[in-house]
């Protein structure tokens, strides 16, 4: 039954539960109808968006030095995916030496790559830098069978390197340093790097830690490569001590210069109000 007040109105009663949690409910909900704000002044905040994957990959990240450190080993595939790329190498090459058979050879480096891809796939792991290491074993397998030489096996790779090499030099000589980009993958705005003339210059010193491993290669490779009479017996040796061993030494020196500092690493540019 309902009790009637002074005024003569009536009212019914409210029920309420026993932490008050009911009555809050009605007053916010009554506040709302009014256009009026919940009692005690508190407004409704919104829940907070989910955090993405990108988000997640750039606030692991502190510094320039630690963005490109992590984004230079996920690039390289770690020592399984640099390892992964030479096994074919030394297939082809071990093959060839011992039966001097171009097809032979071709079917071992082949088979080895074929083979380190099953594996992955039975793992369930990313076969990306197995398949990179396939399509390359591919394209020396064409040129060598073709020819009917075993050192054109080796030609597509010098090729290769002076193609990097010549276009990381371009990147740095116009101030567009191929690492740059490594640090715009992070904070998700491919060219605010380019604003501080401090990272400009720290990703020229990394462009040409990747560079030398390339140049090296050419100019090591090249005249073994155009020198008289079946130079595959030295060409492969020289292809895999300066594969993933130069790579590796090369990433080490990165390594060292990215630890001697730490540039904050600027997010991308937040409209302002």
């Amino acid at each position: 039954m309902s009790e009637r007040d002074d005024s003569g109105s009536t009212e019914a009663p409210r029920e309420t539960a026993g932490d008050g949690t009911a009555g809050a409910a009605v007053d916010t909900a009554e506040a709302s109808a009014s256009g009026g704000a919940p009692p005690g002044g508190a407004s409704a905040a919104a829940p907070a968006p989910p955090a993405t994957s990108a988000t997640s990959a750039v606030e692991a990240h502190d510094t320039v030095e630690a963005a490109v450190r992590a984004q230079l080993t996920k690039a390289l595939g770690g020592v399984r995916g640099m390892i992964e790329a030479a096994v074919p190498t030394i297939a082809f090459t071990g093959t060839y030496v011992a039966s001097k058979d171009v097809k032979l050879a071709v079917g071992a480096g082949v088979g080895a790559a074929v083979a380190l891809l099953l594996v992955r796939i039975a793992q369930r792991s990313s076969p990306q830098f197995v398949l990179n290491s396939l399509v390359g074993i591919a394209i020396a397998a064409f040129f060598a069978l073709r020819s009917g030489k075993a050192e054109n096996a080796f030609l597509p790779g010098i090729m290769l390197n002076a193609g990097y090499a010549a276009a990381m030099i371009f990147s740095i000589a116009v101030r567009w340093p191929v690492v740059g980009f490594i640090i715009g993958s992070v904070t998700g705005d491919p060219t605010a790097w380019r604003a501080d003339p401090g990272i400009v210059r720290l990703c020229s010193r990394l462009t040409w830690l990747l560079v030398l491993p390339c140049a090296a290669r050419v100019a090591v490779q090249y005249p073994i490569y155009l020198a008289d009479g079946d130079q595959s017996g030295l060409l492969g040796p020289a292809k895999i001590a300066m594969g993933w061993p130069l790579q590796v030494a090369a990433l080490a020196a990165m390594v060292w210069l990215l630890a001697r500092g730490r540039t904050p690493l600027e997010r991308g540019h937040r409209p302002t109000a």
